[in-house]
């Protein structure tokens, strides 16, 4: 199809992680162990938090949201990047492009806005307990995932149309292994400044003030831990935040290494290995720091396998 002199794009074709060939089977079977391990760390602690009423508290509810985040992000990501380590022909079409990257943006949103709200949970929690179940109230709560879920939504469909609306009649090669809308843009033949910009404020948004909220929480946090005179009293909510402080500094870690990075020529390889850590690693992760560190969790689990041993 031709349109003026340039032949329009229909379908791109995803570099992958490596071109090596003698390193596409072995990548693909880490890769298929990683994103089996997620499905079931993931999937498992949705169930657990469901069924377990002693975990029915705000915060798992988020906790339980976190990882449904987790899973739809490496759901959208892991089974193309895994058809493209066996596929001679590493194509996606144009349509299923735009999906997919609308549905990964969707899920980076949530997350960065869903911790900024688990931080709020915690300083309500832990600086003001006594009102803790009246403002973290299951409506409260209700309220602001479906908040969360919509700014993402909508935040989402604004860059997919920034983006979607330049005409791409170059290359159609991304030198990525998913569509992302970085190694995207640089295939444009259109004038691609509104969506730089459009995609810069959407970066502030979610990460600038998300952050800022986190820091001011957990600013807060800290100060009333501090005034608690015993030893004892002060481990204990240290303890409820370690997990949570500990996938905040994971995630935006990456996004602010990403940010940060000097431009060269090996950017976009740079982009590759980060994108790995928190499309893949992170989301594995999550549920393990949860289950690993929190004394909860891991008596529910207990419970739960010794019900299942005992019924089977």
């Amino acid at each position: 199809m031709e349109e003026g002199n340039h032949s329009v794009v229909t379908e791109f074709i995803l570099s992958g992680l490596t071109d090596r060939r003698e390193l596409q089977v072995p990548m693909f079977l880490l890769f298929l162990l990683i994103y089996l391990a997620t499905m079931m760390c993931n999937g498992g602690m949705i169930l657990l938090i469901t069924i377990d009423p002693q975990l029915h508290t705000p915060m798992y509810f988020f906790l339980r949201t976190l990882s449904l985040c987790d899973l739809c992000c490496s759901t959208v990501i892991a089974p193309k990047m895994l058809q493209t380590f066996l596929a001679e022909r590493k194509s996606i079409l144009y349509t299923a492009c735009a999906v997919q990257m609308y549905f990964f943006l969707v899920c980076v949103d949530i997350e960065c806005l869903l911790l900024a709200v688990m931080a709020y949970d915690r300083y309500v929690a832990i600086c003001n307990p006594l009102l803790y179940m009246i403002t973290m109230s299951r409506q409260r709560c209700n309220q602001l995932v479906a908040g969360v879920c919509a700014v993402g939504l909508v935040d989402a469909l604004i860059l997919i149309c920034c983006t979607f609306r330049l005409s791409f009649c170059s290359s159609n090669i991304i030198r990525h292994f998913f569509c992302g809308i970085v190694p995207l843009l640089p295939l444009s033949c259109s004038d691609t400044r509104i969506s730089e910009i459009v995609m810069f404020a959407s970066a502030c948004y979610t990460v600038v003030i998300t952050s800022v909220i986190i820091l001011l929480s957990y600013a807060c946090i800290i100060s009333t831990i501090l005034q608690i005179p015993s030893a004892e009293g002060r481990r204990k909510p240290f303890s409820t935040c370690a997990s949570h402080l500990t996938t905040v500094g994971m995630f935006y870690g990456t996004l602010i290494f990403m940010s940060l990075r000097p431009t060269s020529r090996n950017s976009m390889d740079t982009d590759k290995i980060a994108s790995v850590f928190y499309t893949l690693v992170i989301p594995m992760l999550n549920p393990l720091i949860y289950s690993l560190r929190n004394r909860e969790v891991k008596d529910a689990l207990k419970k739960a396998m010794n019900k299942l041993l005992r019924n089977s």
